[in-house]
């Protein structure tokens, strides 16, 4: 057997042992792991025009539990029932939002529409609620994940966003390099 063959055969073996496949399937969950939370947390609220917030107290459990993430979506006030899930200011303009569960929906003596929410594990309802406090509605949520959406706001998630696709794009030019050597070797042989 000549030493090329040799060589190439440890390369081979390399390239398939214990240890490699341990390496590309760590590489490939954790790939996945990241873009499916950049999905979860940016890509998707922001494609659908929704909003990101965590859960800090326990007034929605055990549906919504503390440090789950809520993304919440505009919604038209004239479409909110009794039983859903919104997002509202404690006081117009200001940027406090509470999340409860719309227990029932009137009107004042002038017409004027009121909703009535009560967090899940509360025994009183909030104040009456104007249809310009309400945020949202509950689009979807993601236990725990609202902690990592704490950690990080604003600028840092503009950063983190931009350091995780100069990461990827880094990874595959360097998995494209790879590739291509092998190839000029293989071709060499």
């Amino acid at each position: 057997m000549s030493a090329l063959t040799r060589a190439q055969l440890r390369r081979e073996r390399e390239n398939t042992g214990v240890l490699w496949w341990i390496g590309q399937i760590t590489s490939w969950l954790v790939l996945l792991i990241v873009l499916a939370l950049v999905a979860i947390m940016i890509v998707v609220p922001r494609i659908g025009g929704a909003m990101p917030y965590t859960v800090l107290t326990g007034s929605m459990r055990p549906s919504l539990p503390p440090g789950a993430l809520i993304v919440v979506r505009p919604v038209d006030p004239n479409g909110i029932r009794t039983g859903d899930v919104v997002t509202y200011q404690l006081r117009s303009g200001e940027p406090a939002v509470v999340t409860h569960r719309v227990t029932g929906v009137g009107a004042t003596a002038g017409g004027e529409r009121r909703f009535t929410l009560r967090g899940d594990a509360n025994n009183t309802a909030d104040p009456p609620v104007r249809p310009e406090q309400i945020r949202g509605q509950l689009w979807y949520s993601v236990p725990y994940l609202g902690y990592l959406n704490s950690a990080i706001s604003g600028q840092q998630r503009t950063w983190l966003t931009w350091i995780a696709v100069t990461g990827l794009l880094s990874y595959a030019a360097v998995m494209l390099v790879g590739a291509w050597r092998d190839k000029q070797r293989g071709e060499r042989l």
